[in-house]
């Protein structure tokens, strides 16, 4: 079923067709507008017996104690065995203009030997960028997708019970500085660098704007005079840009995950003159051991006789033969005409390339 399947879908992506065009914002990041990574470490409370063994976790006794001083209560020198708390990282993305007052989604992970986070609450967490300034405190319940069951001598793990979300769970408290209204250019960063994309994003950005305000300067670049647009601030011309329509080039390429056994590939790749024979061999081995007893109330002794039987079989492969210039439904074609399960075809893909006849860029997840 499988076979079939993934048959189709490869042969679907195979026909010819023209590239649909794509809006410029999904080509491209604009130079200065991103997001900012944030991380902060802090506690989860309040779980039921499957927090940190503060014994194995050092770490989290000491965020506990720092987290209650500060509210005024004193526990130096105490031991704690508190089994409802959890030392946790937390993560989340500051993205660009976000203001203060904005919310953010966060991720919060456990750093310990912690069994889950379903029922926690992240206590207060500053979240600090690069340059170690404070821009944002989390602070929430924790959603935790994972749950574990275990029992005296099994135990059974669905999901990550460790790792969990807040949505909306940060407050920004600090906003980056990018005064963004003076910019005289902005630049066109490709996601996927290609000459020929570039080259069309400079027509028809020209094109648009009726002047030569656009000017690739390599394949992942393109520049743009703001002021040559006529547009009366930065965010208008930008506003104008990401909507415009680009038919992007994209390069011939092969992915394959080895894992799962997935096989993608774009219509550009095409196959040199190459024979492809796909065969394999099983070798069986039976025990089938022979008990021999003496007769009754006779001397002797009970032996037990080895019996083996081993046997190789081979399959019968045949042969196939991709003439110059294959496309890909050909080669899928040629495949499935020997039987070939998706993992033995990704082998094959390895020994077409091997040889020198695959024309496409091959990628291994």
């Amino acid at each position: 079923m499988i076979r079939p399947l993934l048959a189709a879908l490869l042969l679907a992506t195979a026909l010819p067709a023209a590239a649909a065009p794509v809006r410029l914002k999904d080509l491209v990041e604009f130079d200065g507008v991103r997001s900012n990574d944030l991380l902060g470490y802090g506690l989860v409370v309040g779980l039921d017996g499957t927090g940190d063994g503060l014994r194995n976790s050092p770490f989290t006794e000491e965020i506990m104690i720092d987290v209650l001083e500060r509210l005024g209560i004193a526990v130096g020198g105490e031991a704690i065995r508190a089994r409802n708390v959890a030392a946790v990282l937390v993560t989340a993305q500051l993205p660009p203009f976000a203001r203060a007052g904005s919310t953010l989604d966060v991720t919060v992970s456990a750093i310990g030997d912690a069994s889950s986070l379903r029922g926690g609450t992240l206590v207060m967490t500053p979240l600090r960028a690069a340059d170690g300034a404070i821009y944002a405190v989390a602070q929430g319940s924790v959603i935790a997708g994972g749950v574990t069951a275990e029992g005296e001598a099994a135990r059974v793990t669905q999901g990550v019970p460790t790792a969990g979300t807040i949505p909306a769970g940060a407050t920004v408290e600090r906003e980056v500085d990018f005064d963004f209204a003076t910019l005289d250019q902005v630049r066109l960063a490709l996601r996927e660098p290609d000459f020929t994309t570039a080259a069309r994003i400079e027509a028809t950005v020209n094109a648009a704007f009726g002047a030569s305000v656009a000017r690739m300067q390599d394949a992942g670049t393109v520049t743009v005079d703001i002021g040559a647009t006529g547009a009366p601030s930065p965010a208008h011309a930008l506003a104008r840009l990401e909507g415009l329509l680009i038919e992007p080039e994209a390069r011939a390429r092969v992915v394959v995950d080895q894992r799962s056994g997935t096989i993608v590939m774009g219509e550009g790749v095409r196959i040199s003159r190459v024979a492809v024979s796909q065969g394999g061999l099983t070798l069986r081995v039976e025990e089938a051991p022979l008990v021999v007893q003496p007769n009754p109330f006779s001397p002797g002794e009970t032996v037990v006789v080895p019996r083996s039987e081993a046997a190789i079989e081979q399959d019968r492969g045949g042969l196939v033969e991709l003439s110059d210039g294959t496309t890909l439904s050909d080669v899928v074609a040629g495949l499935n005409a020997l039987g070939v399960a998706p993992m033995d075809m990704i082998d094959i893909l390895k020994s077409i390339r091997a040889a020198g006849a695959l024309h496409a860029e091959f990628v291994v997840q």
